[in-house]
């Protein structure tokens, strides 16, 4: 299975969740290459549905999927809430061995929250667009190969290399459909001032990403969206019904915006997935 097959799958079903979740995670283990539950462990001591758990309070439960040192994983239905569905895994978690990654699910969302020992949980968002993307993929073959290498005591170094080459590939793009180098150098200040803003407090966690998962379903939607945000950062104002603080400074007057194209919106949507308060300034 390929992620556009996934992908045109699992945005079409309206299944509940017991009738959807272990097709689900079948499909998510074909789209990785990873061996699925019943072939990887026929004893299901170290991979399998259904984990028998104990709640912190003693209740007795489950959760839907489980591989031992991994993830624990949790469903929820389509557009459910998954702020419960985390709860109720998190209430799990010292019984499930307490794995690395808590990992919860709607079938069109996968949040994965990091629960390494003795750091800050880190979320990672992955959309079913998110899939069909190189760094999307990247993520969610870490949850079933990898799982250390989303802890999130990554060095800054990494991760600024990483939203580096990103912001850098998007400005040769630029370049070689003639855009001039000083609107794009600009423009790009911009965008990169959002993505640290968004990540430090100064715009709500999860703005910039739905501005960019909207320009993911139609590119002419970016530019007067941006264009919005912009005059809101350079006055204070409204960006619908989310009001944002005016930011001293010079880099939202007179703000122009540049059109992207769809592959230049999915290098900026990757280096925005990154944590820019572990950003090195100098990027």
């Amino acid at each position: 299975m390929n992620a556009q097959e996934f992908i045109g799958k699992w945005r079409q079903t309206e299944l509940r969740e017991r009738q959807a979740c272990q097709e689900h995670f079948l499909d998510l283990c074909e789209l990785v290459g990873h061996p699925k539950p019943a072939a990887f462990d026929p004893t299901g001591e170290r991979f399998c549905f259904e984990r028998g758990a104990k709640k912190l309070g003693g209740e007795e439960g489950w959760a839907d999927v489980w591989r031992k040192d991994h993830f624990g994983w949790e469903y929820k239905g389509k557009r459910k809430d998954l702020k419960a569905a985390y709860k109720q895994l998190n209430d799990y978690r010292e019984d499930l061995e307490n794995p690395p990654l808590l990992v919860v699910c709607d079938m069109e969302r996968i949040e994965i929250h990091t629960n390494f020992t003795n750091t800050d949980s880190q979320v990672y968002d992955l959309s079913l667009d998110d899939l069909a993307t190189p760094a999307g993929m990247r993520t969610l073959r870490a949850v079933f190969f990898d799982p250390e290498s989303l802890r999130p005591t990554r060095q800054r170094v990494e991760i600024t290399k990483e939203v580096a080459r990103n912001v850098g590939e998007l400005a040769q793009a630029l370049r070689l459909r003639g855009v001039d180098p000083h609107d794009a150098a600009r423009f790009l200040d911009r965008l990169v001032f959002c993505m640290f803003a968004e990540d430090v407090g100064l715009l709500r966690k999860g703005l910039f990403g739905e501005v960019l998962a909207n320009a993911r379903q139609d590119p002419k939607r970016l530019r007067p969206m941006l264009s919005t945000l912009f005059d809101a950062m350079a006055s204070g104002g409204f960006f619908g019904s989310e009001e944002i603080k005016r930011f001293n400074g010079n880099l939202f007057n007179d703000a122009a915006v540049l059109d992207l194209r769809p592959n230049e919106i999915a290098l900026l949507d990757a280096a925005a997935k990154a944590d820019w308060s572990d950003v090195e300034p100098a990027v």
